[in-house]
């Protein structure tokens, strides 16, 4: 998927009107209607099938607050096969709005900034709920999973559900990481996808818990591990690309400790400073060509490429700092793309200076728990994006160099030494 994008200057789209604010709209039932047909076709490719635990309980025209784990593109056309005919508005990223304002709108989808503080999301799910009578889907990881584990949640999650006051259910996906990962450039693989809808939390529950309770469940509900399910259930992931990018994911060899040397191609990932080569076999384990296999399980290697992050925030060594193309999203209009410039990211937060001298932004590490940076953003390129919720910053490295889940890495571990100091 692609977003319209337009070159123009700096100056010239600080003069550019903002986008405004619009309360969402009722989802219009004709065009839920062509996304279930459309989406049946791709969901039959793939075998899909679902279970439903407790939802007798919930009534057909309650509303209520879905909540999803983030795994692929595929997770909309999922929901829309378990959750049609429901009315339901749809929190999504600001930028998928970008050339279809009017569409996404019409669809229900609410607009919100990924890791940034919105007051007015909180107020749009209120009008929704209350005014609408219509149901919230929510992807409360708000990005996909790099590692085939759940990435971290938001602490108002709790306060949110216990406002609200209503239902809330879980949607939780099986084999969709697999048939289509992040790093993979878009590659899908042949694997039969499930899901479990489960009637997880009554208005009286809700009443009764306090919200570190409620948030305590949902880190349980939102605790998986992708390639565990896959070798526990026997999935044989055969194509010869599943290796491809892999790189993007396993950016630090554990053999020498080079950073931003491993090349993900085929079946295979390589070590270019020192050689090494790990196979990703159709199991979904990595083994060494020779020697000691470090890491068979990919994210026991990402969760010892976040402790060296630590170890260097810890130690102030931690530092990345690299040339970007920088993309702006000030409406929805489209993106623009209004030069180069240098993100540096330490721990004392991002800056990014560019433009000719005429850019300067300092974004501080305790205003977002995590990061929104993505792997092949809207087929441009690796991104981190920071910003406000009037303006917001995408950066694309120049460099081959990966770069990008150890930023998200650095964000979140300088978040939780911030939040613990």
């Amino acid at each position: 998927m692609k977003i319209k994008t337009r070159k123009l200057s700096y100056s010239e789209v600080l003069k550019l009107k903002p986008k405004s604010h619009k309360k969402p709209l009722k989802p219009f039932f004709l065009l839920a209607l062509v996304i279930r047909v459309l989406s049946f076709f791709e969901l039959l490719k793939v075998g899909f099938s679902y279970e439903k635990i407790g939802m007798e309980r919930l009534s057909k025209k309650e509303p209520c607050l879905i909540l999803m784990n983030h795994s692929s593109f595929i997770d909309l056309k999922i929901a829309s096969a378990l959750l049609f005919p429901r009315k339901y508005n749809i929190v999504m990223t600001s930028d998928g709005f970008v050339g279809k304002n009017l569409l996404m709108r019409l669809i229900g989808c609410v607009p919100t900034q990924k890791f940034i503080s919105d007051s007015l999301l909180v107020k749009d799910i209120f009008h929704c709920v209350k005014k609408q009578k219509s149901s919230i889907l929510m992807y409360p990881e708000a990005s996909y999973s790099f590692d085939g584990t759940a990435t971290p949640l938001p602490e108002s999650l709790g306060k949110l559900i216990k406002k609200l006051g209503i239902p809330v259910v879980m949607i939780r996906t099986y084999g969709a990481f697999a048939y289509d990962p992040l790093y993979n450039n878009l590659q899908t693989r042949r694997v039969k996808i499930s899901a479990k809808m489960e009637y997880l939390l009554s208005p009286r529950e809700i009443k009764e818990k306090t919200f570190e309770e409620i948030n305590n469940i949902l880190k349980s509900q939102f605790s998986f591990d992708n390639f565990r399910w896959q070798q526990q259930n026997g999935i044989k992931i055969t194509e010869k690309f599943r290796a491809d990018c892999l790189n993007r994911v396993l950016y630090k060899c554990p053999n020498c400790l080079a950073e931003g040397k491993t090349k993900g191609e085929g079946t295979t990932l390589t070590c270019k400073n020192c050689g090494k080569t790990y196979e990703l076999t159709q199991d979904g384990f990595m083994k060494a060509e020779s020697g000691e296999t470090e890491f068979p399980h990919i994210p026991d290697w990402y969760a010892w490429q976040r402790d060296c992050v630590r170890d260097e925030i810890i130690k102030d060594k931690y530092k990345i700092e690299r040339e970007v193309d920088i993309y702006m999203m000030i409406d929805t209009k489209c993106i623009y793309k209004v030069g180069d410039g240098v993100l540096t990211h330490t721990k004392n937060g991002f800056t990014l200076k560019g433009c000719d001298g005429k850019l300067n932004y300092t974004h501080s590490p305790e205003l977002s728990y995590s990061l929104y940076s993505d792997f092949y953003w809207y087929e441009i390129g690796d991104v981190i994006s920071i910003g406000t919720s009037k303006v917001l910053y995408y950066c694309i490295p120049k460099s081959k160099e990966d770069i990008v889940a150890k930023a998200r890495i650095g964000a979140e571990e300088i978040y939780k030494l911030m939040r613990n100091a």
